[in-house]
């Protein structure tokens, strides 16, 4: 019987040897892929239901090709290395070899199919491994849905109407900014007499309890800016201003803080902090004269200088916000002027990141999580809104950039990056590596193009110049939506507490 069984095996080897010979013609015939049938229907919004049927001829040399393969490494006792037989294979690695062909097959069809019927998706199909399996004879038949970019005609983009208004600046602009620089340049003054005025700087010796921990924390002539939202060391305190505002050298204030739990400073991250301060010294902040040391600073001559160098900065604000306006104007035309469905997962995965990014700003305001609990669905309606407007705009502005043709290249990126960088005084290249990390340069990319794109509408737009005017209300957009259902969250959430008072 052994002899049988060797007989058969060197058979085996022979025809293996024979088909690593076999002519050049005869391989390339063999390798000839069959193609796969597929057929593409409407599943809802932005979704298509794809149905694949890989032919039974594939399947088999799918089959063949993965035991050729395996044959090749594999190591079964009594034959040499890539000598085994293909019956001994399918006995010992049936079961995976099976699995390893599906899940081939599968992903090689259905990125075929995508490709080949220029498929524009959005994320991976959606394929259930596990409940599909691979037929013993006969063709495989499998289908998945994938969600697809909208597809939607944009319309007229040349000659947009667009309203720029004429905003001059005014002398007393001028003043106010010299008065906000004189501050900048100002010197912290000890307040001889009275008490503590809101914006004055205190210096005060602090205790903080923490909840959970034994030892008290001690601070020593720490600095308290007196201000609605201020801080004591790291703990934020709301009403700060209502606490020490009155108060003299000498006095000791108390308060309790509940810690948000979304604060930065993990130690203190939803704990209660009892804070105890004792005022020692108050400060007034007094602004610089505006003498010759005061000009040198800002490098003029005087006065009349430094009211044009003002001048033309503020003109150079002002005309940035002209430029805001006109964007805002053109992206509600295009929203306004394009209506298409847009994919449901998607927009529930970026409500969900808007309605997270509202609750950790409610908390951060000092509400708790019931009180935000209680209004969850206007701040769900208007994250809903949010993500459909963002959503909406993201693939408008993309189908302009396709049509006009606009592309963002790495030298225009990095050159912003550099002018950003210098803003905020860090090294480019950091900024960059920070970006890439953090995975924040994709969407820095899509702004840029966003703001070309805009550039290049505006060099088209009719523009109309009016006068400014009082503002009035205008349709809202998803975002002002949104912020006012957060703010009236957090209104309806305090009013009861204001009225216990």
């Amino acid at each position: 019987m052994a002899d049988e069984e060797q007989s058969e095996a060197l058979k085996e080897e022979e025809t293996a040897e024979l088909k690593e010979e076999q002519p050049e013609a005869q391989k390339e015939e063999e390798s000839s892929e069959p193609k796969d049938i597929v057929t593409i229907e409407d599943a809802g919004p932005c979704k298509k239901k794809v149905t694949i049927e890989i032919v039974q001829e594939k399947i088999k040399k799918a089959i063949d090709k993965q035991y050729d393969e395996l044959g090749k490494e594999a190591l079964v006792p009594g034959f040499r290395k890539g000598r085994a037989p293909r019956r001994l294979l399918e006995k010992r690695f049936g079961k995976e070899t099976t699995e390893q062909i599906k899940l081939t097959l599968l992903d090689d069809a259905s990125k075929s199919a995508i490709e080949e019927n220029k498929l524009q998706t959005i994320g991976e199909p959606d394929i259930d491994i596990e409940n599909i399996e691979l037929p013993t004879e006969g063709p495989f038949t499998f289908d998945f849905e994938v969600e697809v970019r909208p597809e939607f005609d944009l319309p007229q983009i040349e000659g947009i109407p667009v309203t720029k208004t004429k905003l001059d600046v005014t002398d007393e602009q001028i003043d106010r900014e010299i008065e906000q620089m004189q501050r900048w340049s100002g010197v912290w003054t000890p307040r001889e007499e009275g008490s503590v005025e809101l914006e004055d700087q205190i210096i005060a010796d602090a205790v903080l309890k923490t909840e959970g921990i034994e030892e008290e924390q001690k601070l020593d002539n720490v600095e308290i800016y007196v201000r609605q939202n201020g801080f004591v060391g790291a703990i934020p305190v709301e009403k700060l201003d209502e606490l020490l505002v009155g108060a003299k050298a000498g006095e000791t204030k108390e308060t309790s803080v509940d810690v948000p739990e979304t604060f930065f400073r993990e130690e203190y991250r939803g704990k209660n902090v009892d804070i105890q301060i004792s005022i020692k010294d108050i400060k007034w902040l007094k602004p610089a004269e505006l003498d010759e040391n005061f000009l040198k600073r800002y490098d003029v001559e005087d006065k009349d200088e430094l009211r044009e160098k003002i001048q033309d900065t503020l003109h150079s604000r002002l005309e940035g916000q002209s430029r805001t306006e006109m964007t805002e104007q053109i992206y509600e035309y295009l929203l306004d002027k394009t209506d298409f469905d847009l994919p449901m997962n998607v927009v529930a995965e970026q409500a969900s990141s808007v309605l997270q990014r509202q609750y950790t700003n409610l908390l951060m305001r000092g509400l708790s999580r019931e009180q935000i609990g209680e209004q969850v669905e206007q701040l769900q309606a208007g994250s809903e809104q949010q993500a459909q407007q963002q959503l909406k705009t993201f693939f408008i502005m993309d189908k302009i950039a396709e049509k006009l043709e606009i592309k963002v290249s790495d030298e225009e990126i990095n050159g912003h990056i550099a002018q950003l960088a210098m803003q905020r005084g860090q090294r480019p290249e950091r900024m960059r590596e920070d970006m890439e990390r953090n995975g924040s340069l994709a969407q820095f990319k899509l702004e840029v193009r966003q703001d070309k794109c805009i550039a290049k509408l505006l060099e088209t737009a009719v523009i109309t110049e009016k006068k400014p005017e009082k503002a009035k209300k205008t349709k809202k957009t998803a975002k002002k939506a949104a912020k006012k259902a957060e703010n009236k969250v957090a209104k309806k959430s305090v009013e009861p507490e204001e009225k216990q008072s």
